[in-house]
């Protein structure tokens, strides 16, 4: 053991381990980067996370660098969860539900809590958390919280944003804050504290005065967007409130260690309507009108020809009974989730008028059996991102783009284009009713041509969006491969505001640095892996 990781362990209460395999382990996530690290560190409670982080900055500000990085259970897929320094994985320890209120529906959680047995236990009580991503049986909330995460609920419930009530944070200091909305009188107080936190709230107020208009000019005309860090919602009319800073900020500004959430009451009865389309037209003219509804759908989903063939030819007998023989070029899935049985079918009633207007079949479904045997259809997205072909296989390179809803024809016209081009196998399927698709190309990462293309289709996607009046993130946020693109999405202007304000809480650089701001393509290019392939397993200590 070196000499780092030998005094954290006889710091910490929790495992430290610096073995070759537990390093090469950790130096991957679920994206197409890797990055060994120095030293794993399994914090056990809040103040090992406290004593690990003073360490680091401590060391910072005699000029030595050993950043730390929070990990769940590494699906993030923008190498968000990858660093040279202290990888800090909550799963092991801190993985505990604190308190339930079933009457308010509030929750407590520490961050390492698998997302799915979360989910299970507040389905027990007719409660759900609704942004919820497709990786929840693998990933955990503090994840879910530090992606700012939606998924297929999101159109009606939105991000993971709207959920967090409060946190409880480890500062880059080592200082622990809570965070909620502050009156007036209440953030005079914080401001004029002497210690770090007071420096913070100082800073930060200062920064949001002197930029009013080019703050809000970073809001862009999407249902949802991951890109950069939320400063348009810190200083409301609600008050003044640090906690949407910190969602979506993946752990480049403080380590979440507790947090307090809202949730939904959860209705297993469901009405589903789905569509088959042969044009892009039709398609954007149902989206429009079903986005029109006074009450919106729970799931506005599509999946396209190129997914449904690649399906039928990896597993041909997965859809045999589901899909026509002839196979449409779009299938679009609505689902409504009322509570209320007569609203959700007069919902569902006008949702099938406005299909069967459009669409050259459609069909409503209200038995539980058979939406579930519907909804195979879209869920046999875990059969394409799990199938490699020799060393070929769908990278998540270009995923989680974001559109408005308008643009849903054009967005999908250009995907066509750009893989064309280049000649790569691709299938899409997505929230079609936010404008979130998801995209992965096939690709060989040991060959160097698949290698050069993967810089090159990003050169074409991620502007693309941009021209769109779209968002690079949604859900799965910036990273290090997205954030090469954050200057061209806000502009340089606002760009530099979010790296004064990463600087506000993070002086010395220790807090995942590279991931949301100061991304380097030749560090990127640097990191990409000459091969690739998915993992949700978790390496924990032996305790």
């Amino acid at each position: 053991m070196n000499k780092i990781a030998h005094y954290l362990q006889n710091h910490l209460r929790g495992e430290v381990m610096d073995s070759k395999d537990a390093r090469s382990y950790f130096s991957n996530d679920n994206s197409i980067l890797s990055i060994t690290p120095s030293v794993i560190v399994y914090p056990r409670n809040e103040n090992d996370v406290r004593k690990a982080t003073r360490f680091s900055w401590q060391l910072a500000e005699r000029g030595r660098s050993l950043p730390i990085t929070s990990r769940g259970s590494g699906t993030d897929q923008t190498g968000a969860a990858i660093g040279n320094g202290i990888i800090m994985v909550f799963p092991a320890h801190m993985n505990k539900i604190i308190e339930l209120n079933t009457k308010s529906g509030e929750i407590a959680i520490e961050p390492g809590i698998n997302f799915g047995k979360l989910q299970q236990s507040l389905n027990t009580h007719g409660l759900f958390i609704p942004p919820y991503p497709s990786s929840l049986e693998y990933s955990t909330i503090g994840g879910a919280i530090a992606n700012n995460s939606g998924g297929e609920k999101s159109v009606k419930y939105g991000d993971m944003r709207r959920y967090v009530k409060s946190l409880r944070v480890v500062l880059a200091n080592g200082e622990i804050i809570d965070t909620k909305p502050l009156n007036k009188k209440e953030l005079s107080k914080k401001m004029g504290q002497s210690d770090f936190e007071g420096e913070i709230y100082r800073s930060l107020d200062s920064l949001i005065e002197e930029n009013k208009e080019l703050i809000s000019n970073t809001d862009l005309s999407v249902s949802r967007n991951g890109a950069g860090y939320d400063i348009r919602d810190v200083s409301t009319k609600k008050g003044f409130d640090l906690t949407p800073l910190f969602v979506g900020s993946q752990g480049t500004l403080g380590i979440i260690t507790e947090a307090i959430l809202t949730t939904e009451t959860h209705n297993t009865d469901t009405t589903l309507i789905f569509g088959f389309f042969e044009g892009l037209n039709e398609l954007q003219d149902a989206i429009n009108e079903l986005n029109k509804l006074s009450d919106s759908p729970s799931a506005i989903e599509v999946v396209d020809k190129t997914f449904l063939d690649m399906v039928n030819r990896i597993n041909p007998n997965l859809l045999k009974d589901v899909l026509p023989e002839e196979t449409p070029k779009f299938i679009l899935f609505v689902e409504f989730d009322n509570a209320n049985e007569r609203l959700r079918r007069k919902l569902a009633k006008k949702a099938d008028k406005i299909l069967s207007h459009y669409a050259m079949f459609s069909q409503t479904e209200n038995s539980g059996d058979k939406i579930e045997n519907i909804w195979k259809i879209r869920n046999a997205s875990s059969v394409i991102l799990n199938h490699v072909d020799g060393n070929t296989r769908p990278v998540p390179l270009l995923e989680d783009g974001i559109v408005p809803t308008s643009k849903i024809s054009e967005y999908i016209e250009n995907l066509y284009e750009i893989f064309s081009k280049n000649h790569v196998q691709i299938a899409i399927w997505g929230h079609v009713g936010e404008g979130n698709l998801h995209i992965q190309p096939f690709l060989d990462l040991s060959v160097v041509g698949d290698r050069q293309k993967v810089f090159k289709m990003m050169e074409d996607y991620y502007p693309m969006l941009i021209s769109l009046g779209g968002s690079t993130s949604s859900s799965y946020n910036d990273g290090r491969l997205r954030s090469l693109y954050l200057e061209r999405l806000y502009g340089v202007d606002a760009y530099n505001l979010m790296v004064k304000l990463k600087y506000i809480f993070d002086p010395h650089n220790i807090l995942n640095p590279g991931v949301k701001v100061n991304s380097s393509i030749d560090e990127v290019k640097n990191m990409l892996k000459q091969d690739y392939s998915r993992g949700n397993n978790t390496f924990l200590p032996t305790s």
